[in-house]
């Protein structure tokens, strides 16, 4: 067998990461995305992006994907091969640890051919070291889906301090569904969990002033909504309910009134996600008319 040689791209080389057969049932090439046009925006760069090749041919392909002023990338976003052997050895010689994210069509279990497709990937990356840590939906909000109803039983203000933020994500982490939170919480505590969401939600860049606490009638932290933008959509950044005001419908309020504020930003698309095991968070999207656009499965390295 031809020796493999694994390395980054070199400028110039995004013909040779297309190279490689794809037939786009799973990965942003499912969702009519291609790599040169991802390149172009800053998001994949030749020194993120790594190929397995067997002589001139790529058997497997890799892309981590950071923000345009991003020093180390921040998820992989592409991962595709030919010789799952080569895919393997790709991702444990590629000096990027980050999780692996796969997109996936809301359908991908009952169509053979995409759950293979899947399956392999996700086989290749725990091979490789990564764990599964969940399932995600992934929602597309547009104006044709109308805007939510708006209970108005809460009161949000803007909340400028990020210390009333970092005190409220402390709250609202405490007995979280969310799986990333609550790995944190469970490796490091609610202080790291709270400053990573707030780090995270600081590194996006949409305007720091629409986010919101809510309150209720009697002056009580609900919880709080994030309305934002990341590099290319507006998104809902966060939502959370603190534990003693669970189970009364507050998160679908929140997440009404922070469709209300994007759609008066002029959003003509709003992307959202939760965990599919989420239930509620989940009730909620369903209620406020935003459609399930796709799935993603997050896997982990231990480092990370």
């Amino acid at each position: 067998m031809t020796d493999l040689v694994i390395r980054p791209l070199q400028a110039g080389e995004e013909a040779l990461f297309d190279s490689l057969p794809d037939p786009g049932l799973v990965g942003f090439a499912a969702f009519g995305e291609d790599y040169a046009r991802m390149a172009a925006g800053g998001g994949l760069r030749p020194e993120w992006t790594w190929v397995a090749l067997r002589g001139a041919a790529v058997v497997a392909r890799a892309a981590w994907w950071g923000g345009p002023h991003d020093t180390a990338p921040l998820a992989l976003d592409w991962f595709d091969f030919t010789d799952r052997e080569a895919a393997v050895e790709l991702l444990r010689r590629a000096p990027l640890r980050t999780e692996y994210s796969l997109l996936l069509p809301p359908s991908w279990r009952s169509d053979a051919a995409v759950r293979a497709a899947a399956e392999a990937r996700i086989g290749a990356a725990a091979e490789a070291g990564l764990t599964p840590l969940v399932e995600r939906y992934r929602y597309r909000w547009t104006p044709g889906c109308g805007l939510p109803e708006r209970p108005g039983r809460l009161e949000l203000r803007p909340e400028p301090d990020d210390a009333a933020i970092l005190a409220a994500f402390r709250r609202v982490h405490q007995g979280t569904l969310d799986a990333h939170a609550r790995r944190t919480v469970e490796r490091s505590g609610l202080d790291a969990a709270a400053q990573e969401q707030l780090d995270l939600l600081r590194w996006k860049p949409g305007p720091r002033e629409w986010w919101r606490l809510a309150y209720t009638p009697g002056g009580e932290l609900a919880g709080l909504c994030v309305p934002a933008r990341n590099h290319g959509d507006h998104v809902i950044g966060y939502i959370g309910v603190v534990p003693e005001h669970r189970g009364r419908g507050h998160a679908y309020e929140l997440l009404a009134e922070a469709t209300h504020l994007l759609a008066a930003q002029g959003a003509e698309r709003i992307v959202a996600a939760t965990d599919t095991t989420n239930t509620p968070m989940a009730a909620a999207f369903a209620r406020a008319g935003y459609p399930v656009w796709m799935h993603r499965i997050d896997m982990v390295p231990d480092t990370v």
